[in-house]
């Protein structure tokens, strides 16, 4: 009896798979599970399962950059892999080389995810989308140099605005470069402010002839473009993320034209009608003004300026007379008012009682004598008469009672 190593064992198991021709290369289709990316070494680890039975599988870095959707968990693929063993584990496992969507192209998917993920960031909100210069003085064109959709839009803009200077570079549109082209383009108009506006876009096709259009890196450089962006990417019915991210989308090259630039017939119409209106803006305020002279050049105060002035001297004289009127009117009163004060003041006078042979009495400190209590014998009085003062002596005080 041979007794073999488990190391043994694996290697022939695995050399015995690897030898069968019908193991090199075989269609599986499944649906995903377990499902992990390592993104430091790349590689892709996975179970693929059916109703009946599961098997784990590996895709290596190599095969698994070239997948254009991201896999996830519960999606049904159809992969091309070889069957072998992992020697150290003693492992029955598949080795992806392909991959692709069961039921719908891997374009597709990868297009809906990419879309998804873009729009969870908010990189397809209105509110970020900028409004288009209304009179650009550059214009930046970046597609193929050989297609028609360059012709399309320099025909246009010399048509309706020959007034911009077209700024244009070529760049590949489909096929391996075009999305790093694109990106490149968008970067160095940016950086040296090339344009006040870009148009990014090609002609139609297929979805494989428009996917750089919906590479990752292309929507990130048009978010991030400092310079308003117009995608015109294909035909009316063709949608990419480009235009999704974009600040607005055109359905033709030829319509991202005539959304870049005005119209220069429209612009000549609109200085015409201006220049009209300011023409009788102008004529009517002339003819207002004209009209307002006219009425002050009649007033007779220009006219004759003399009677404006010898009405005013009239009206001063007439005011001075009744100004003067009116004074002696007023001096009239208060004499008359001061006389009948004076009347009434010369009644009610000291002087005059006395006159009529009244006397009034003073003490010797000069108050006047209104009692008999206030002197006594011996006192010295004054008495003051209508013509004069005597002195006298008191020799007796009598009270009446």
């Amino acid at each position: 009896m041979k007794v073999i190593s488990v190391g043994q064992l694996n290697r022939y198991v695995k050399s015995v798979l690897e030898s069968d021709g019908n193991l090199a290369a075989v269609y599986i289709g499944g649906e995903i599970s377990n499902f992990t990316h390592h993104y430091k070494s790349g590689h892709l680890y996975l179970t693929l399962k059916d109703d009946t039975a599961a098997v784990k599988a590996v895709m290596f870095k190599g095969h698994a950059s070239k997948l254009a959707f991201r896999p996830e968990d519960g999606m049904r693929v159809i992969v091309r892999a070889r069957v072998s063993l992992y020697e150290a584990t003693g492992s029955f496992q598949i080795y992806i080389e392909e991959m692709q969507p069961d039921g719908v192209g891997a374009l597709q998917v990868a297009y809906e995810q990419l879309k998804k993920k873009l729009a969870a960031e908010g990189l397809f909100d209105e509110s970020r989308k900028r409004p288009l210069p209304p009179y650009p003085t550059r214009v930046g064109v970046i597609t193929s140099p050989t297609g028609a959709a360059v012709r399309d839009i320099l025909n246009v803009l010399g048509r309706r605005y020959p007034l911009a200077q077209v700024v244009f570079c070529p760049v590949l549109v489909q096929g391996e470069g075009a999305a790093p082209s694109i990106v490149d383009a968008i970067q160095r108009f940016n950086a040296a402010k090339a344009a006040d506006v870009l148009i990014v876009g090609r002609g139609g096709g297929s979805i494989e002839d428009l996917w750089a259009f919906n590479e990752e890196m292309v929507a990130r450089a048009v978010a991030a473009s400092a310079i308003p962006v117009i995608s015109a990417v294909g035909h009316e019915t063709d949608f990419t993320i480009c235009d999704f991210v974009a600040d607005l989308r055109a359905p033709t090259p030829s319509a991202a034209a005539e959304l870049a630039v005005p119209d220069r017939a429209r612009l000549w119409s609109q200085v015409q009608i201006l220049r009209s209106r300011l023409e009788i803006g102008t004529r009517n305020t002339i003819n207002t003004a004209a009209a307002r002279l006219k009425f002050m050049q009649d007033k007779r105060c220009l006219s004759a300026p003399q009677y404006y002035t010898e009405e005013q001297a009239m009206r001063l004289d007439y005011l001075t007379r009744r100004f003067a009127s009116a004074a002696q009117r007023q001096l009239g009163t208060a004499d008359r008012r001061l006389a009948a004060a004076a009347s009434k003041l010369d009644a009610l006078s000291p002087l005059k009682v006395l006159g009529r042979g009244y006397t009034i009495g003073y003490t010797a400190d000069g108050d006047v004598l209104d009692s008999v209590h206030r002197v006594a014998v011996g006192d010295t009085l004054s008495l003051r008469m209508a013509d004069g003062t005597v002195d006298c002596t008191v020799t007796d005080v009598k009270e009446e009672t």
